[in-house]
């Protein structure tokens, strides 16, 4: 019987997928603990960064079982799935797909053979060199497809997997290929006795390390530390490779470190409860609310979020702007892609399948909305008229985040630069085409100064054009990229271990 991949749907809103996350990792070793269960719970913690599909790769040392299916963590793992992954090391992974479609063969974690055993792989991130490391695979192995590419897996994570499949201890094939992989990656990693953890040079995506009372835990947000009573150690730093096995666990910095950890990670992807580079993401949100508006005030009765990512912002705007914050949308936090296909009259309904006003709220109130992001602009223009359709008397739409103006390569799923509405329009043409009365962005600096970063360790290229690893010619001519955007070709440096 078909299963609900957990998904959000976009079927009643036909063209508008917001920014979706690209993957959550999690890896622990852990003698005497029950890791899959562990496992389980962080992947729970980190379902947000991916619904489409779950797994778990577990080993007791000797042989290393996957068990990964379509779906969300709930669906996929049951008590069954979970008692028959023994072992002391797991490794666990929630997939959005970026690279490679959304299909069972294409789930992770990946396993391929090696030299000397097995290699199991969870990657959160998004390669742009995917044409070089073909062809260096091909190189390798003679063109002939072996492992999860002869599967039918197409994603960046069979490629490395494929490419880890050399002579060689493990930790020296990941420390041989990091410097080849250009792009955004975070892995966890094993074989039957070690688990290892990789974060690529500019640390673009998250990735932690936790302490267990018998081991060791990383994971792509400290929210999953939380969940599986881990304490937080140290972030994983750009550039790393952490060895954990019965020896303990020692760091290898591989390349030199260059940060640019992703902006949008504080506006939107990550979880509020999480911390990035030692910032809350909730107070980083109320920040950006705050300063907002200061840089965008109007006069008005309610704040109001959409419903649940704007809500911290919206906190932080009305706690600065002095506008009672209200609730004025409900969401239906059980939404999912559904295998009945929606009647017309439903369809018609379009954006109350997962969010529906609270009429006595905001009847005859001037509002002002306060959402994360606006991609195409569909579920704002939607949103804007359910809310006038319930009586409200001016919807003035604020957003904490610039607008998106260039696609993202390093693990968001943005539309194409074409379908992109603040490519094209104007802040007042936006607001006009989404129907509110005012519409204002926040600054660059002024999201940036909410991060509490400086704006050199900070990936902004969906903002600002500003790609810190550089694409393929082929790729940035297809998008519209100039050359002045697409950064100079990366000189990875590998650190030199001591003599």
């Amino acid at each position: 019987m078909a299963r609900g991949d957990g998904t959000l749907s976009h079927d009643l809103l036909p063209g508008e997928k917001g920014p979706q996350d690209a993957c959550g990792v999690f890896g622990v070793f852990a003698p005497g603990e029950e890791v899959s269960k562990l496992t389980y719970y962080g992947l729970y913690a980190l379902q947000h960064r991916g619904q489409e599909s779950a797994g778990i790769a577990t080993s007791d040392g000797s042989q290393i079982l996957v068990y990964k299916d379509m779906g969300l963590v709930s669906q996929v793992f049951d008590e069954t799935s979970l008692e028959a992954l023994q072992g002391h090391i797991a490794i666990g992974h929630t997939r959005y797909s970026t690279t490679g479609g959304s299909i069972w063969s294409n789930a992770q974690p990946t396993l391929g053979p090696r030299p000397d055993g097995t290699v199991a792989l969870a990657h959160n991130g998004n390669l742009v060199n995917t044409e070089e490391l073909l062809a260096l695979v091909e190189e390798r192995h003679g063109g002939q497809s072996r492992g999860e590419i002869a599967r039918g897996n197409t994603t960046d994570t069979a490629l490395v997997t494929a490419l880890l499949n050399t002579e060689g201890s493990l930790e020296d094939s990941l420390a041989e290929i990091m410097p080849r992989l250009h792009g955004a990656y975070c892995f966890t990693l094993m074989d039957e006795r070690t688990l290892y953890a990789a974060r690529d040079p500019q640390g673009i995506r998250p990735l932690v390390l936790g302490r267990l009372e018998r081991g060791w835990v990383v994971a792509s947000e400290t929210a999953a530390l939380d969940i599986c009573g881990a304490s937080f150690v140290r972030e994983v730093a750009p550039g790393e490779m952490l060895v954990i096995d019965e020896q303990g666990l020692r760091s290898r910095q591989v390349i030199e470190p260059k940060p640019k950890g992703c902006v949008f990670e504080y506006v939107y992807l990550a979880r509020p409860d999480t911390r990035i580079a030692g910032r809350s993401v909730n107070e980083s949100r109320a920040e950006m609310g705050r300063r907002l508006a200061r840089e965008h005030p109007v006069e008005a009765d309610l704040v109001i979020p959409t419903p649940e990512s704007g809500t911290p912002a919206a906190i932080g705007y009305a706690q600065e702007s002095g506008i009672a914050y209200g609730q004025g949308m409900v969401k239906n936090a059980y939404v999912g892609r559904t295998f009945i296909q929606p009647s017309q009259t439903i369809r018609q309904l379009g954006i109350r399948l997962k969010l529906n006003p609270l009429r006595e709220v905001i009847a005859g109130k001037r509002l002002v909305v306060i959402d994360d992001s606006i991609v195409r602009g569909n579920t704002q223009r939607a949103v804007v008229r359910m809310l006038r359709e319930a009586g409200a008397a001016e919807v003035h739409v604020r957003i904490s985040s610039p607008p998106v103006r260039w696609p993202c390569f390093y693990g968001i799923d943005f539309a194409s630069r074409a379908e992109l509405i603040a490519n094209g329009l104007d802040t007042e043409e936006i607001a006009r085409s989404i129907g509110a009365d005012s519409l204002g962005y926040i600054s660059e600096e002024g999201m940036i100064a909410a991060t509490e970063q400086g704006r050199g360790a900070l990936c902004t290229a969906c903002f600002s054009g500003e790609y810190p690893v550089s694409l393929p010619d082929p790729v940035a001519r297809a998008q519209g990229i100039p050359a002045s955007a697409n950064s100079a070709p990366l000189e990875h440096r590998t650190v030199k271990e001591p003599a």
